[in-house]
């Protein structure tokens, strides 16, 4: 499946457009890693834990984004967008959306 943040496949025609799709996870952090980033908020630098946690969770956003493409009969996944909200402390939910479409070579 093709999956591209713009609004067009180069090389490629849209045939049809079958709406939107999205796909999203709520993740968190178990508390003793939570301290441990709190610490080191202190003294500065990248939080590891945390941009793991939102790698997997990007990941699995766009799995089930493409898993529901999929249900709607779509090739390809365009203009996909990420949109992060805080749920509660130490909780993200991660989004991915865009539009599922069919595309063949142009």
């Amino acid at each position: 499946m093709l999956i591209s943040n713009l609004e067009t496949a180069p090389g490629h025609r849209i045939t049809a457009h079958l709406g939107i799709v999205q796909g999203s996870t709520v993740r968190a952090k178990h508390a003793g890693k939570d301290i441990l980033a709190g610490l080191k908020n202190i003294v500065g630098g990248e939080l590891k834990a945390y941009t793991d946690l939102m790698q997997e969770a990007r990941t699995e956003a766009v799995e089930r984004m493409t898993a529901e493409a999929r249900a709607v009969g779509a090739n390809a996944v365009l203009n996909v967008r990420f949109v992060t909200t805080s749920i509660t402390m130490g909780a993200a939910e991660i989004l991915a959306y865009g539009s599922a479409v069919t595309v063949e070579p142009a």
